[in-house]
């Protein structure tokens, strides 16, 4: 057993070290064991993490229940939903470094032994599988759970309804007290957005990827089973520090291939895309838009999940949650079954020992022989206005191609005041730009906006194409992640208002109808912009990242 935790604890000189640890409290049994970290994400700023702290103190007995010390520490957590819409999302991705970072300069620091990671909102999941990747000390996730659904007027809701609702109130289609009365319904306790929105698709991808104990990832945040799933998680880390088996052992290959074909089966958020290539970057495992592409056009989506479908979390965890959806693709041969898990077995071990209860709505998850569609939902696109690539979820669109005219906006919020003052019409290409890794920085998702475009009636009457991200909750043909991005010159930074866009989901295609003369014409003029941010965690942050076909990663300058 590797036991790094020695080099701070274990002889003469290291008295200084043991009388601190006393002063918290232990003891020179406690000193004598193997020493795991519990990271949390918890805080004040979002429901998804409200209730992590106390989580971890469960996770804790489990680790001291295993034979380990438990130490805990929180990092960052930026909430999505209260960040939405105005500059405050600008550092939601860059938060997912931060938690990376923070959690890995902790362990280094203390020289744990190994480690429990606990996150709730969205991008505190990746950067906590991130930072175990980068470890590589034996290391187990654990989801906070998802937010039970709020219900007004006999309707499951959830904060994609109180986005939309916006929408409908500025169309005049809805009253300022019927938005009141879904605001106050929406979110009625703790835990993250119950739709199959980022942080349920990640939570979801930590079992699939084996990096989570199986059936970790749907139990409601305030179901008595989240504390005992926390609790397993603890006792299992430590248990897994025993056997000395680490991360990297698990995030391979095949272990990413089986997150891919998760994401699509359930209809899951387009980010998922985005941290899995940056999550493969950590593990040292290559991973591009090719293998997304491959794999998603031998999968049905068979999860009716919102945002485009009926159903919340909640609703796939009283039918079996991620294991049901596990086993169901297990059983046609659409996983590999003999990765190994945190478990100690692999895949088809850990889903042969689970008992699933009795399906009462068959529903929510359909048959693979009817699915809802017949390849996955997460489509990568590429084309004269994306060369390096661009995503768009394809849950609950009924269209496949959009051709129209652009109206160009250089910031989110000129197009939501255009959006809000129903100025965008059927048939146009909104496009947001100048929002990507670098350019805005940290690829502001832009839920407002498109909630706002589908309250209004125009999901599939409009497109949106956009070098920065959308929201989990986010519906309708909307175009992200457009690489290269604006501010590094891409060709979305060359379009004019009026131009003709096409987008063909069938043909993969994203393409600017002009002619090849005239692009080099526009290029010949364009000028580089200055950075937003000139300094601070943002400017850093812009200097070292990278493309988000790649992940949008930061690596170090000797590495770009």
């Amino acid at each position: 057993m590797d036991i790094s935790s020695r080099n701070v604890v274990v002889g003469p000189s290291r008295a200084p070290h043991r009388a601190m640890y006393k002063a918290m409290g232990l003891d020179d049994n406690d000193l004598e064991r193997p020493f795991i970290g519990v990271s949390h994400t918890g805080n004040e700023a979002t429901p998804c993490n409200i209730h992590l702290g106390r989580l971890a103190q469960k996770a804790k007995e489990g680790v001291h229940d295993g034979g380990a010390t438990p130490r805990e520490f929180s990092t960052i957590a930026v909430s999505d939903g209260i960040a939405m819409g105005h500059e405050g999302m600008k550092s939601s991705l860059v938060s997912r470094e931060i938690i990376a970072d923070s959690i890995e300069l902790m362990v280094r620091a203390h020289q744990y032994d190994g480690l429990v990671g606990i996150a709730g909102c969205d991008k505190s999941l990746p950067g906590t599988m991130m930072a175990m990747a980068r470890l590589n000390l034996p290391s187990i996730f654990v989801y906070g759970g998802t937010i039970m659904p709020g219900f007004f007027n006999g309707k499951q809701l959830t904060v994609q309804d109180v986005y939309e609702a916006v929408g409908a109130y500025d169309a005049g289609q809805l009253s300022l007290e019927a938005l009141k009365n879904i605001e106050n319904y929406a979110c009625p306790t703790a835990g993250s957005c119950g739709g199959m929105f980022t942080a349920n698709t990640m939570a979801s991808i930590s079992e699939a990827l084996g990096i989570a104990l199986p059936g970790s990832a749907s139990p409601p945040a305030e179901d008595e089973r989240r504390e005992k799933m926390v609790y397993d998680t603890g006792l299992a880390t430590a248990k897994l520090l025993e056997i000395g088996l680490k991360p990297r052992e698990i995030l391979t290959f095949e272990a990413f291939e089986n997150a891919i074909t998760i994401l699509n089966a359930i209809g899951g958020s387009t980010n998922a895309i985005l941290h899995l290539l940056a999550l493969s970057h950590e593990a040292g495992v290559k991973l591009t838009y090719d293998d997304f592409e491959r794999v998603r056009r031998r999968v049905p989506h068979i999860a009716d999940l919102k945002p485009g479908g009926m159903y919340v979390m909640n609703d796939l965890d009283k039918i079996g949650g991620v294991p049901l959806m596990l086993k169901k693709l297990l059983d046609r041969k659409l996983l590999h079954e003999d990765v190994i898990t945190v478990t100690g077995k692999t895949m088809k071990q850990n889903l042969d020992s689970i008992t699933l209860p009795p399906q009462q709505n068959s529903n929510i998850v359909k048959p693979l022989d009817t699915p809802l569609y017949r390849m996955g939902t997460a489509v990568v696109l590429k084309g004269s206005l994306a060369p390096d690539g661009a995503v768009v979820k394809m849950s609950g669109v009924k269209i496949t191609k959009f051709q129209g005219k652009a109206r160009v906006f250089d910031r989110e919020e000129a197009a939501f005041d255009a959006v809000s003052k129903n100025e965008i019409k059927e048939g146009t290409v909104v496009v947001i730009r100048y929002e990507g890794p670098k350019g805005g920085p940290g690829m502001r998702e832009m839920l407002a906006v498109t909630a706002a475009i589908v309250g209004q009636g125009l999901g599939e009457k409009v497109a949106m194409v956009t070098d920065g991200r959308f929201s989990g909750a986010t519906r309708g043909f909307m175009i992200g992640h457009v690489a290269p991005e604006a501010f590094v010159g891409g060709n979305i930074a060359l379009v004019n208002d009026g131009d003709e866009i096409l987008i063909d989901t069938e043909t993969n295609a994203i393409n600017l109808l002009i002619p090849n003369e005239e692009l080099e014409r526009r290029r010949s003029k364009w000028t580089p912009r200055k950075p937003n941010y000139e300094s601070g965690a943002l400017a850093k942050y812009a200097s070292l990242v990278g493309s988000a076909a790649q992940g949008a990663i930061t690596s170090p300058i000797w590495q770009t």
